[in-house]
């Protein structure tokens, strides 16, 4: 009987348009990509499965680990497709889901519409019960009213319950006996707030623990079917799931807390991204990911991506901060845009190009797909423009369909705006572009930084298509196309830690500042974070500490990096001089001159880690020159605005050193690279490819 190899590894991520398969086995990448499969997710995984385990000449049985993210918690958010859930919350607090945090995230518009909560008026019950913001009781909770709402859950069809109560962060005894009595009377999952999210802001922390309950039963029932499929095929090994944050979980800890899985596969590309820029030292990076439904900007600065405390699925207003649903649990910080692959295009009532946030997905797809899409999408028209070829998509799995991705680009964009087939291609093209590049430039903006003074990374089944355009827009002169970019998320799972993040709400003034307390308190936070790490990992483990802190008064804190050490007797002066010293590098100076000014702590943070090995570090080369490629194609090239001959090479047939003068298309199994008659590329050590810009100081 063949047993399985640690040093066989899987990572496997589910997308709204594909699902991509990279296998490690001992150092060779083996890859795939699968439609995915909306009734049975589960069944794109064991088919992209039987391609990499029969190319690499090996069993399900030898497979180590398996590592899995999926946008399926994400999904079912956005389309409200999660079970009938209530919510129990302390009474006077039933509409805060509702009302928000009455910030207006569109100033001027009179007929605002306020996203609709994820639970109806009908389906939250009140329960009188008080805790105080120091933790104190200061109303005993209403046991006999619990009975009661447990017998009208019971009654009321519903599938989840999510328990969020007023301070239960400082103080999750009345939530933990709320659930212990719900659940005497109830057989569903009971999920309480001081467990999905120990953080101050009610609105915020009601919103994830609803968001929890409400994907809770879709994604148990989706991860059991999984492991049960995956050990009938005989891959009888542990899986894993990569969370928001950019660590692995079991998959018991993710059905439980399946709300950690909303942003799983964007985090496994900047762990990506990542890894190609500790490779080849790279200080300042921006990571490009666009698949089929989405693309996804991050900033990595110093080898680790950008992370944040809360994030917003579903915006429903222009993509306007405030417009969408929040989540409070520590993320990979990324700004997302509905432009992928299977993104619609469509004219608006101002006769302007419009593309997305509607996919057409795997199903029925793209126009040139053949399975029953009818709309243009942005697939269409790249295939349109040139750049893809149609036999061989997809290492020839899917054969397009140019002459139906030409009549759905005229029906529904050109003859409303009587341009020809290939304008139009190119003007939905631009718009995708010129969308991204927006995007990068207010990411950047919001974080401090210059966009251009960044080396761009770029990955997905469709950001090779689009990199070098959008490099010309953002002024970026170079721009990575690591090998694997097809696949790049699913690459980023093999290479992401144990790790989980323990977060805990407790207002502090440094003047009222107790160590023993916070000791006390941050070696809780440890053990829990380790416990969890510990699951899957028997290495060494390293703890990030952080402080959120604040000057009092002020309405959100700022990250305060500390050591991983038992606060002494001057631990309120050292905290005071770490939190002036970081508040001056975020905004220019601390505040000075106002006697009195109080400096608070409002949330603790410990990220602990397991050790990952060290990378191979490579020095990026600018190559020599190639002869010209023997076989062309006629590309759309956006400098001239007409076709033109670009040169088509195969990735395999390159080899370190070599360059490629644009124009040109690099070909291989999952996507292709255009080089714009703007750039030239190299092949690097490790078979990246590396975009130039032409003339400039590379």
């Amino acid at each position: 009987m063949t047993s399985r190899s640690d040093d066989i590894r899987l990572g496997a991520d589910i997308g709204g348009t594909f699902t991509d398969i990279a296998l490690d086995v001992r150092g060779t990448m083996f890859s795939t990509k699968v439609l995915t499969n909306y009734s049975a997710p589960e069944q794109a995984i064991l088919d992209g499965i039987d391609v990499v385990i029969r190319d690499a000449g090996i069993s399900a049985a030898e497979i180590g680990i398996i590592i899995h993210g999926t946008t399926l918690a994400t999904n079912a958010l956005i389309e409200r497709r999660g079970a009938r859930t209530a919510l129990v919350t302390t009474e006077g607090f039933r509409d805060v889901i509702e009302m928000r945090t009455e910030n207006r995230f569109e100033q001027y518009d009179l007929n605002l519409q306020l996203p609709t909560p994820l639970i109806p008026r009908e389906d939250r019950f009140t329960v009188k019960g008080r805790i105080g913001a120091e933790g104190q009781e200061l109303q005993p909770l209403d046991e006999a009213a619990l009975e009661e709402i447990a017998d009208k859950i019971a009654a009321g069809g519903f599938g989840s319950v999510a328990i969020g109560f007023i301070h239960a962060y400082a103080n999750p005894d009345h939530e933990l006996r709320a659930r212990e009595i719900l659940a005497r009377k109830l057989s569903i999952p009971i999920t309480i707030s001081a467990e999905v999210s120990p953080q101050m802001r009610e609105f915020e922390r009601f919103n994830t623990v609803c968001a929890n309950a409400y994907v809770r039963p879709q994604m148990a029932d989706y991860l059991a079917r999984l492991q049960t499929r995956l050990k009938d095929m005989g891959a009888d090994c542990p899986v894993f799931m990569i969370h928001s944050g950019g660590g692995l979980i079991s998959v018991e800890t993710a059905s439980e807390f399946p709300v950690r899985l909303v942003e799983s596969g964007p985090a496994g590309g900047a762990i990506f991204a990542a890894d190609i820029a500790r490779r080849f030292g790279l200080e300042k990076v921006v990571s490009y990911d666009m698949g089929g439904t989405t693309a996804k900007i991050c900033l990595i600065e110093d080898y680790a991506p950008r992370t944040a405390r809360t994030f917003e699925v579903a915006r429903t207003y222009r993509f306007s901060k405030g417009s969408g649903m929040p989540i409070s649990i520590p993320v990979i910080e990324m700004i997302e845009i509905g432009a992928g692959g299977g993104s619609i295009a469509w004219v608006d009532a101002m006769g302007r190009i419009q593309t997305g946030p509607e996919s057409a997905g795997s199903e029925p797809g793209p126009a040139c797909y053949g399975r029953g899409g009818k709309r243009p999408a942005i697939t269409d028209a790249d295939l349109v423009l040139g750049k893809l070829d149609p036999d061989n998509f997809a290492g020839g799995a899917i054969k397009l369909d140019t002459a139906a991705s030409e009549q759905a680009i005229l029906r529904d964009v050109g003859e409303r705006l009587s341009l020809n087939a290939m304008s139009t291609a190119f003007g939905i093209c631009e718009v995708v572009d010129e969308n991204m590049a927006n995007a990068a430039r207010v990411h950047a903006v919001e974080n401090g930084k210059n966009i251009s003074d960044n080396l761009m990374i770029a990955f997905g089944g469709a950001a090779p298509l689009h990199a070098a355009r959008l490099c010309e827009k953002l002024g970026i002169d170079q721009c990575i196309v690591p090998r694997g970019a097809g696949v790049g998320s699913a690459i980023g799972f093999l290479k992401a830690p144990f790790g989980y993040e323990a977060l805990a709400s407790k207002l502090t003034r440094l003047s009222r500042f107790k160590a023993t307390e916070v000791n006390a308190l941050l070696a809780d936070l440890k053990a829990s974070a380790e416990g969890f790490v510990r699951t899957g990992a028997s290495g060494r483990i390293v703890c990030e500490i952080t402080a959120f802190m604040r000057y009092a008064g002020q309405g959100w804190e700022i990250p305060v990096p500390l050591a991983d050490e038992p606060f002494g007797d001057d631990a309120v002066a050292k905290l005071k001089d770490l939190f002036e010293e970081n508040y001056q590098r975020f905004f220019g100076r601390a505040i000075e001159g106002l006697d009195g000014l109080e400096i608070e702590i409002v949330t603790w943070s410990v990220k602990a880690t397991d050790v990952r090995p060290a990378v191979a570090r490579h020095e990026l080369t600018t190559g020599r020159k190639t002869g010209k490629p023997t076989t062309t194609r006629e590309v759309f090239d956006p400098v001239s605005g007409a076709p033109r001959s670009y040169g088509i090479v195969e990735r395999d047939t390159l080899c370190a050193g070599d360059r490629v003068a644009g124009p040109a298309v690099i070909v291989e199994r999952e996507t292709s690279t255009v080089v714009t008659t703007s750039f030239d590329a190299v092949i690097q050590s490790d078979g990246a490819i590396l975009l130039i810009r032409k003339g400039s100081h590379a």
